[in-house]
């Protein structure tokens, strides 16, 4: 595996001007081709805001399967709706013909470049992200930038999780979203819900004549077709119209980042590549095909791996197919619904203490009370080395063997060493929701819970300074 630096809006170390470039008054152009049927949005305009983008250090693999744990089990609307009535939220789901090739043709037309932007423009959004602090009696805004668009005509908004994760992360209120449109008008947003093992989220503004995107089929997706991106490149050069084209299919993608308790957190996404034009303050914004439908979410671009070797146009983009069910349950629920909870906190098994003889796995340092890992007998410094089938040889392998083969409820048994013996476990799993996860504070500074059985420490207790993950 190779590192590479990938740009994302949220982490660039991007901050200031833009060379004296000051943004013109924005103009809506006349709308030739409307999505979703509905109008352009009728608000009052506000200044401009300082925005300025953050870079995201992430790791590249090959691969066919994702492991971002996405949920494909609803759809929204096949069709454009009329207006709906107060309290209900529609999501726009278009279905469009299928890319012409050797096996087959299609009557269908798409748009042009000029004709898509005028369609979509209203629907794309600009988002900064602002952080106010106290530094020695002063108070000082700092601002990061990033894109979304529109989900339905009441206000929704998806984006990228990394674009407004200070805010999902604040709770003292020091962190506000604001959301801008093309033709001036700007608006405060409140997050609805965060799903950072996907890097997808959803805030929302108070309104109700927004015009909405349609959401394609990223199934039909072909190498070789024509794409487009509306975002907001380093955060000024706003409302940009690129394109591209599809460069690959199924890529793996491990991005890279630290928390606000200064542990590294990676997480491993499922994306096509483009050689789209993608730069910081592009993050959360849409990927359109040449029908006008979203068929992605741009999520970061690849620039320079760790032996100094850059490349240009390779842009990495999450497939929307992967991310409908999860906007749905970030609207209805403010988290995704069904995902596998264990309630313990493990990390790798380090290669140092493997050569002396310990099983590589993902060795458990914590077991919250009342989790089903406690009910199922799991106990601190317990090695995880298989669930049911599936060889688990480090904390990554159990993330990504949870994200991709369970859902809450299911039953799995669980094979851990112990006591340098192996031992059968049968485990139900918990749902992830704030309540499980509650239960489950993460430990300072890494180290293991104590063993609570009279000082047993079922001959693995070892004092390394490794990262934990809970799960």
């Amino acid at each position: 595996m190779s590192e590479f630096n990938f740009y994302n809006s949220e982490n660039d170390g991007y901050r200031g001007g833009f060379g004296g470039y000051v943004d013109p008054e924005p103009v809506m152009p006349g709308t030739p081709l409307s999505t979703g049927g509905m109008k352009p949005p009728k608000r009052k305009k506000n200044g401009a805001a300082k925005v300025v983008a953050l870079v995201l250090a992430c790791t590249l693999a090959g691969g066919s399967a994702g492991v971002g744990g996405a949920y494909l089990y609803q759809r929204f609307s096949p069709q454009p709706a009329p207006p709906v009535p107060d309290h209900s939220t529609t999501l726009y789901e278009g279905d469009r013909p299928q890319v012409e090739t050797v096996l087959n043709s299609n009557s269908g037309q798409p748009m042009s470049p000029e004709q898509l932007y005028a369609a979509n423009l209203a629907s794309c959004v600009g988002i900064t992200v602002n952080t106010t602090q106290n530094i020695w009696g002063q108070t000082t805004t700092s601002a990061a930038s990033g894109s979304g668009f529109v989900l339905s005509q009441d206000g929704y908004i998806a984006t990228n999780y990394h674009v407004i994760e200070e805010a999902a992360e604040d709770d003292t209120g020091a962190v506000t979203i604001e959301v801008s449109f093309a033709n001036g008008d700007k608006y405060d947003a409140r997050l609805i819900g965060g799903e950072k093992d996907n890097d997808v989220a959803v805030i929302k503004i108070d309104a109700d004549d927004l015009t909405p995107v349609t959401l394609g089929d990223s199934s039909k997706l072909v190498v070789g077709e024509k794409v487009y991106a509306i975002g907001n490149p380093l955060g000024e050069l706003t409302y940009s119209l690129t394109d591209g084209l599809i460069s690959a299919l199924d890529r793996l993608i491990t991005t890279t980042s630290t928390d606000k308790n200064g542990r590294q957190v990676s997480t491993t996404l499922n994306v096509f590549q483009t050689n789209c034009a993608i730069n910081p303050g592009n993050s959360g914004g849409p990927l359109f095909d040449s029908y006008g439908n979203v068929i992605g979410i741009t999520t970061a671009k690849y620039t320079q791996s760790s032996s100094g070797v850059t490349a240009e146009g390779l842009g990495f983009v999450l497939p929307i197919n992967d991310v409908k069910a999860i906007l749905s349950d970030l609207i209805a629920h403010g988290y995704v619904t069904g995902k596998p909870y264990l309630g313990i906190q493990v990390s790798d098994v380090p290669s140092a203490a493997q050569q002396y003889g310990v099983t590589a796995g993902a060795s458990v340092s914590y077991v919250a009370e009342g989790s089903c890992a406690q009910k199922a007998g799991l106990q601190v410094n317990d090695i995880i080395i298989a669930i049911d089938n599936t060889a688990i040889d480090s904390s990554s392998a159990l993330t990504a063997a949870l994200s991709t083969g369970y859902k809450a409820g299911d039953t799995a048994t669980l094979t851990v060493i112990r006591n340098q013996q192996e031992r059968k476990l049968t485990i139900t799993f918990d749902e992830k929701n704030a309540q499980t996860e509650a239960n489950n504070p993460l430990q300072q500074n890494g180290q293991p819970q104590q063993p609570s059985q009279g000082g047993q420490d079922n001959g693995y207790y070892y004092q390394w300074p490794f990262n934990v993950f809970p799960w």
